[in-house]
């Protein structure tokens, strides 16, 4: 085994700490990288503080890492010592079934293995995940970061970027589409900024218009506040397509109705309750209600190598390994532009 050290939370609720803990040595198809930086995810929050529920501890998040391969495997092929690489929300599936055939790991019909707070498939230990200075994974779950994308701010797009490149392509936004991105956050200045490159047609629905300029500058044609209730009136049956990545409660009806006829509301984001939801905005106009997450290993790497080509990374403040719990408050207050990254030569 390798002695690792990263930041855990050792029962639900409870801050992070400093943890020490082991990586195993590389099988044969393992790459060892040494972690640089890995971004803060809303979803890190939820399942360090058990909101959603199966939570283990002590617990290692992050499942936005990005960093430099230390060591190789015997039967590598993909990868060398040096190479830039990144980590994103899973780390192994059962690649046998239909979905994992079809490059879908992320829709595994037997589960697929979660970077952190899920079970080694061959050991039956816990995975732990990028808020530390080390991980061993298989090949098959790295990711290649191109060269022109920086560590720090590639680390975001191994979660935030493929969560909203996968949507966006699955229902095909481009030129002619009008689409609508719900907040401006870490998810959503992402689908800002890959739907503008595909060509649609964007707008930005937000609680308020604080975020205004940064959403015009990222690419928005539109944008409007959600506090005000003509916004409803004014934008009835206009969007294509319409993705929510806020995970507070919120009225799906209201938003349903801002389809077109055959149009698609999708959610990313997922609210601790309940979300009760209406049949006449569906059946009205043929509307669809859908969900999505993440993306498979192939769709990752399209994504990371077009935001290499358009030139889109996220938005980030870096921050170091001892300021995580102040950022997970400054998450809750929606104070970030736009997305959390932790420093790890900052682990002590």
């Amino acid at each position: 085994m390798i002695p690792a050290k990263g930041m855990a939370v050792l029962k639900a609720k409870a801050p992070l700490v400093p943890y020490s803990f082991e990586r195993r040595v590389p099988r044969e198809h393992d790459v060892l990288i040494d972690i640089k930086f890995c971004g803060i995810c809303h979803s890190d929050i939820h399942q360090a503080r058990d909101e959603w529920g199966a939570s283990n501890f002590p617990m290692v998040p992050g499942h936005e890492i990005a960093g430099i391969v230390s060591e190789v495997g015997s039967k590598v092929t993909k990868y060398k010592v040096g190479d830039k690489v990144g980590v994103g929300c899973l780390v192994d599936s059962c690649r046998t079934c239909v979905s994992c055939r079809e490059g879908l790991e992320n829709y595994c019909e037997n589960g697929s293995t979660g970077t952190y707070n899920s079970t080694d498939r061959l050991t039956g230990d816990p995975t732990q995940g990028g808020y530390s200075n080390k991980i061993t994974v298989d090949e098959n779950f790295v990711l290649r970061i191109p060269d022109s994308i920086p560590l720090d701010v590639g680390a975001p797009l191994l979660c935030a970027g493929i969560t909203l490149y996968s949507p966006l392509m699955h229902w095909k936004a481009g030129p002619g589409k009008k689409v609508a991105i719900i907040g401006l956050g870490g998810l959503g200045h992402m689908g800002v900024k890959i739907a503008h490159a595909l060509g649609a047609e964007v707008t930005v629905l937000s609680q308020s218009l604080s975020k205004i300029e940064d959403g015009k500058r990222m690419g928005a044609d539109h944008y409007y506040a959600t506090s005000d209730a003509t916004t409803f009136e004014k934008l009835q049956s206009h969007f294509d397509l319409i993705i929510n990545t806020v995970s507070a409660k919120m009225d799906w009806n209201q938003y349903l109705q801002l389809l077109k006829r055959d149009g698609t509301l999708v959610i990313l984001g997922i609210p601790e309750e309940e979300v009760a939801l209406g049949a006449f905005p569906l059946i009205g106009k043929r509307r669809n209600l859908a969900g999505s997450l993440i993306g498979g290993i192939k769709e990752t790497q399209e994504m990371l190598d077009f935001c290499d080509k358009h030139k889109i990374a996220c938005e980030v403040e870096v921050i170091p390994a001892q300021k995580i719990n102040e950022a997970y408050e400054r998450v809750l207050k929606s104070d970030v532009r736009y997305r959390f990254v932790i420093d790890m030569s900052t682990l002590q």
